[in-house]
């Protein structure tokens, strides 16, 4: 081993093997006898492990008064080929607008089938939520029932999650189309109150004013005969059903605030599949179950239904997909925010293909509705935001 000797009086080390060290190269010689970036590593592997040389100081002594450094230390390599990752602005927020559309979508499918309970579509729903989730089980090697601390919590995600879209899909049969989707878009403002709740967290003035805000674009949309007469107009069929579809809507935004508490209470300690894993196999359960109870187990009769089926699957497996895919790459509140497009969309969509002309008192409750889910989504994200310069402070 060569070592550095000090500056008083040092003698050279002996030649290994007997031989004379050659000559000190030039730069030039050295890139044409090993390349470029191929330079033989420099006596700098004792500071190196010392930490004596920091980055920007200029090298070490054997680099010094060169162009370009030619010892091993981490801030002079340079991988060849490595090109930084593009990342594109607004593509986590495209991918939740893309996700709201396909949601609609397939919410206009439901309306169009005819003579198919709620809870067959929502069992074919299933079904392909299975069929998705299962090759990225083996892949990933989650297992198919997760740690044993977690199934209780996986349990409830699953019947509760299940439980919400056979409610919402119940609620887009028996009333209309934007009306539904306004009260399922409510379920921020109770995942706020669930989560103070059950997970002790801090719940604000700011957000019993928008609970407040909900419960009113709620009414608006119910229209209770008590506070608005006997006489209610832009419904679809009875108002009987009417009623029972805002109930249903309303639980299914309760239910979903509940799967996303346990979710939150989960945190990352389970994998993303096998959450879904559970909501599609109980769900499917919860399906069969309730069909054989209600005698509604009937194949379309039309192979128009059967092909609507088969999009409303895809469609919603779509649309899970880039909602992924966009908290993946983009935070929280603004695609909480972008997500109010399933409202935008609904509208559109009725008006277009349903012919049906929202009334004023929709509108109304869709903007109490609106406000209030996006007034949380900005006060989630500022609290983090304030949360995460206090950590790097």
């Amino acid at each position: 081993m060569v070592r550095h000797l000090g500056s008083g009086g040092a003698a050279a080390a002996p030649p290994v093997g007997g031989r004379e060290p050659a000559p000190p190269r030039s730069e030039e010689e050295e890139e044409d006898a090993g390349g470029a970036g191929q330079h033989p590593p420099c006596q700098a592997g004792a500071m190196e492990a010392a930490g004596a040389q920091e980055p920007g100081g200029g090298g070490c002594s054997c680099c010094s008064g060169s162009s370009r450094p030619r010892c091993r230390l981490p801030w002079a390599r340079k991988t060849p080929g490595t090109k930084k990752k593009f990342t594109c602005p607004g593509l986590g927020l495209f991918y939740t607008i893309l996700s709201a559309f396909l949601f609609s979508v397939a919410s206009l499918f439901l309306k169009k089938i005819e003579d198919v309970h709620s809870v067959e579509i929502s069992a074919f729903r299933c079904v392909f939520q299975m069929a998705f989730v299962l090759p990225g089980l083996i892949y990933y090697k989650t297992g198919f029932l997760g740690p044993k601390g977690k199934r209780v919590f996986l349990f409830f995600r699953g019947f509760l999650g299940s439980g919400a879209m056979i409610l919402l899909y119940y609620a887009f049969q028996v009333m209309p189309l934007a009306d539904a989707t306004v009260i399922t878009f409510s379920s921020p403002v109770f995942t706020s109150l669930l989560a103070w709740i059950f997970l002790k967290e801090k719940y604000s003035l700011w957000d019993l004013l928008f609970t407040l805000f909900t419960i009113t674009g709620v009414v608006l949309i119910a229209r209770p005969p008590f506070l608005f007469g006997s006489n209610i107009i832009g419904i679809e069929g009875s108002y009987t059903n009417h009623l029972k579809g805002t109930i249903a809507a309303v639980i299914s935004a309760v239910s979903t605030a509940s799967t996303f508490v346990i979710l939150r209470k989960m945190g990352k300690s389970v994998h993303y599949f096998l959450s879904i894993w559970y909501y599609a196999v109980i769900g499917l359960i919860v399906c069969i179950v309730a069909l054989f109870v209600i005698d509604e187990w009937t194949l379309p009769y039309c192979g128009t239904d059967r092909f609507l089926l088969i999009l409303i699957g895809l469609l919603g497996l779509g649309g899970q997909i880039f909602l992924t895919k966009a908290l993946q790459i983009e935070k929280a509140g603004p695609v909480a925010i972008m997500k109010t497009m399933d409202v935008v969309f609904a509208f559109i969509l009725q008006i277009l293909f349903l012919n049906h002309l929202p009334t004023w008192w929709t509108v109304g409750g869709a903007l109490c509705v609106v406000a209030s889910s996006s007034g949380t989504a900005i006060r989630k994200w500022q609290q983090n935001s304030k949360k995460a310069k206090e950590n790097e402070i």
